[in-house]
C-alpha cells in the first residue's frame, strides 16, 4: 500500500470518527419504557376495546413519541383517544400502508411552545378494534400481541388485564413462554405480568372461548369451519419450533467444543511422536548429504511439510553458485562508488543438474541479458512489475513441484512423515470456520435469548478453527522413526548454526565445510547467523576466494531475497473489497411498535 493511499485511509477514518463524536455530542439523549400496561375488553358483540399505558423516562430533549398499530386484512380501528400525564400533548393520526400511525407531540407548557426534557411521562392510548375476535363453528378465538416486535426499545415489564364476555370453558396461552412471569384466570378476567421484553421481540395472548359467550357478534370475524383443533395444532407447532430453536442455539453454542475435543483425539491418534534412539544436543556438520531444497522442505516449512519454500529456493541458488553454474562478478560504478552484482549463467555446467536445479537456472535465465548475465542489483525492480512477478511465481511453483517429484512424492514423504493427522485438522479447521460463521449468523439474526449461546459458540469455533489451520503440520502429523531422527539431527544442526559461540568454539576445518554451512544455513533460514560467524573468523579463512562468500559479502543474498519477496507480493496485488426470523408465533393482531423522536 503506497503512502498516498495510506494517508487517504487515515484521513477518512479521522473524518468518520470526528463525525461520530460530533453527532454523539449533539445527540446525547436517550429514553426508556419502564412499564407497560394493557387492558383488553372483549364485548359479546365481538368488539375489542384496548387501553394502553406506557411510562416513559426521557433523558435529554424530545419532541414526542409515536405508536404504530398494524391492521390485518379486514380489521378496523376506531375511537382513538390519547392523553398524557407529565406533559401536554397533541396527537396526529395517519394511515400508512395498513398501519395506524399515531404521532404524539409532547410539550412542557400548555401553550405548546417548549419541548419536554429530562422528565417522565405517562402516555394513555385507547381505541376500539373490529374483526379481531374470530368466531369459528366450534370456538371463538382472540390472538393478540400485548407487545409488538417493532418497538425501538424494550420494556422493563408488562402487565395486562383481559376481560372476557364469559367465565366458563376458557383456555388461554401466553407466548413466548420465556417472558411469562405470572398469570391468573379469575372468573372472566385474565391477569398477566411479564419479565422484561427486549426490542425486536413480541409477547402474545391466545384465548379460546365458547361461542355461547357471543351474541349477535357483528364486530367479529366469522369463519365457516372447525377451528379449535387447527388452532391448537398451529400453536403446538410454533411453540415446539421456538423451543426447538432455543434448545438448538444452546447445542450450536456447545458445538464450539467439537474442534478442541476432535483435536485431542486426532493428536492422540496421529500426533504423538515415536521414541527413537537419538539424544544428540547439536550437530557440527550436515547430518546427511541430501539436497538443500529437500532439507528445507522437511525442516523449514512446518506448515506444509514436504513443500520447499523461498529459503530452499535461495539455498539452491547458493548451491548452483558453489557448483559454478552461476559465476559471480562485482562491478564498482565509478560515478556512484556503488558495487553492482552480476551473475553469469554458465550453460556448459547444466548437463548434470537435477530437474529442480534446471528450473532455477531457467528462472534466472528469464532475467538475463543477451550475454547470459543477470544484474542482481536490478532484479528487485524487474520483479516489481506484475507481469514479471506472475511469470516468476509460475516458475517458482513449478520448482516446488519439481522438488516434491524428485525427492518427496507421496511415497517418499511417507518414509519421513505421516501427515494424515494434519490433513484431518485442516479439513476440521475449514469446516469449523464455515460452521462457526453459520452458527454466529443464526444467533445474530434471532431475537431468542438463547441466541447468545450461538453467537459466543460460533465466534469461539471460528477462532479456534482458524488457529488450527495455521498450526505447524508436525503438531497433528507424525514423524516416522526415520523422519524423527532426520528432523532431530537437522534441527540440532540448525541450532548449532544459530549459536555463534558454538561455531567459534568449534570452527570448521576447511572452506568446503564453511560453504556447506552457508548453503544449508540458507535452506534452514539461518544464513545470517552463519555469515556473522564467518566474519568473526575472517582471519582464519580466505572469504574472498570463493563466489559463495563474495555473494554474501556484497549483499547478494539480501538482494535476491528482497527481489523474490517483491515478486511474491507483486504477483498477488491487494485489492480493496467490501465484506459485508426465526420467529415462532407472532401471528396475532395488535402489537406493532413505537418510539420517541
Amino acid at each position: 500500500m503506497n503512502v498516498k493511499k495510506t494517508f487517504c485511509i487515515i484521513l477518512l477514518f479521522f473524518i468518520l470518527f470526528s463525525t461520530i463524536a460530533i453527532v454523539s455530542a449533539d445527540d446525547n439523549k436517550s429514553y426508556r419504557i419502564d412499564q407497560g400496561y394493557i387492558e383488553l375488553t372483549v364485548g359479546n358483540n365481538g368488539l375489542l376495546h384496548v387501553d394502553e399505558i406506557y411510562h416513559y423516562t426521557f433523558q435529554g430533549t424530545f419532541n414526542g413519541v409515536y405508536r404504530d398499530i398494524p391492521l390485518k386484512e379486514g380489521e378496523t380501528i376506531d375511537n382513538i383517544t390519547v392523553h398524557t400525564e407529565g406533559a401536554y400533548s397533541e396527537t396526529k393520526v395517519t394511515d400508512e400502508n395498513g398501519v395506524k400511525h399515531l404521532k404524539i407531540y409532547l410539550y412542557a407548557d400548555e401553550a405548546h411552545t417548549q419541548k419536554i426534557s429530562d422528565t417522565s411521562v405517562n402516555v394513555y392510548i385507547s381505541y376500539d378494534m373490529k374483526n379481531t375476535v374470530t368466531l369459528f363453528n366450534d370456538v371463538a378465538g382472540l390472538q393478540y400481541k400485548l407487545w409488538g416486535e417493532n418497538w425501538d426499545v424494550g420494556v422493563n415489564g408488562l402487565s395486562a388485564v383481559v376481560h372476557l364476555p364469559g367465565n366458563k370453558n376458557i383456555e388461554y396461552f401466553l407466548n413466548p413462554q420465556e417472558y411469562n412471569s405470572s398469570s391468573d384466570l379469575t372468573n372472566n378476567t385474565i391477569s398477566v405480568t411479564s419479565t422484561s421484553i427486549p426490542s425486536g421481540e413480541f409477547y402474545e395472548l391466545l384465548v379460546l372461548m365458547p361461542l355461547s359467550d357471543f351474541d349477535n357478534a357483528t364486530y367479529a370475524r366469522h369463519v365457516n369451519g372447525m377451528g379449535r383443533e387447527q388452532i391448537i395444532h398451529n400453536l403446538d407447532e410454533s411453540v415446539n419450533g421456538r423451543n426447538f430453536w432455543n434448545t438448538s442455539f444452546i447445542v450450536l453454542g456447545l458445538l464450539s467444543l467439537i474442534s478442541p475435543i476432535a483435536s485431542i483425539i486426532i493428536y492422540l491418534r496421529f500426533g504423538r511422536e515415536p521414541k527413537v534412539n537419538y539424544d544428540g544436543i547439536y550437530e557440527r556438520e550436515p547430518p546427511t548429504d541430501d539436497p538443500p531444497a529437500m532439507v528445507n522442505a522437511l525442516i523449514d516449512n512446518s506448515r506444509d511439510i514436504g513443500t520447499p519454500n523461498m529459503n530452499g529456493f535461495e539455498a539452491t541458488i547458493l548451491n548452483l553458485i558453489d557448483k559454478k553454474v552461476f559465476e559471480l562478478e562485482a562491478r564498482r560504478d565509478p560515478n556512484t562508488d556503488l558495487t553492482d552484482l552480476y551473475l553469469k549463467l554458465n550453460r556448459e555446467r547444466t548437463s548434470s543438474l537435477s530437474i529442480h536445479e534446471n528450473t532455477v537456472f531457467d528462472i534466472m535465465e528469464m532475467f538475463s541479458d543477451s550475454n547470459d548475465i543477470v544484474n542482481l542489483s536490478n532484479l528487485n525492480n524487474d520483479l516489481s512489475y506484475e507481469s514479471n512477478a506472475k511469470m516468476f511465481m509460475e516458475e517458482y511453483n513449478e520448482w516446488q513441484q519439481d522438488v516434491k517429484h524428485e525427492y518427496l512424492d507421496s511415497d517418499n514423504l511417507e518414509l519421513y512423515f505421516n501427515n494424515k493427522g494434519s490433513k484431518f485438522m485442516k479439513i476440521l479447521g475449514i469446516c469449523g470456520i464455515l460452521l462457526g460463521i453459520i452458527i454466529f449468523v443464526l444467533g445474530l439474526f434471532t431475537n431468542l435469548r438463547n441466541g447468545i449461546f450461538a453467537i459466543g459458540g460460533g465466534i469461539a469455533l471460528a477462532i479456534f478453527s482458524l488457529i488450527v489451520i495455521f498450526l505447524p503440520n508436525d503438531i497433528f502429523g507424525q514423524w516416522t522413526k526415520k523422519g524423527r531422527v532426520f528432523y532431530l539431527k537437522w534441527s540440532n544442526f540448525k541450532k548449532f548454526l544459530k549459536d555463534n559461540s558454538l561455531i567459534n568454539e568449534h570452527p570448521p576445518e576447511s572452506i568446503v565445510v564453511w560453504k556447506k554451512y552457508l548453503i544449508y544455513g540458507a535452506a534452514l533460514g539461518v544464513a545470517d547467523n552463519v555469515y556473522k560467524s564467518m566474519k568473526l573468523q575472517e582471519k582464519n579463512i580466505s572469504v574472498y576466494d570463493d563466489d559463495v562468500f563474495l555473494y554474501h559479502h556484497y549483499g547478494g543474498y539480501y538482494m535476491m531475497h528482497n527481489a523474490f519477496m517483491t515478486g511474491q507480493s507483486s504477483a498477488n496485488p491487494s485489492t480493496d473489497s467490501d465484506f459485508g426470523d426465526f420467529g415462532g408465533l407472532g401471528g396475532g393482531s395488535g402489537g406493532g411498535g413505537g418510539g420517541a423522536f
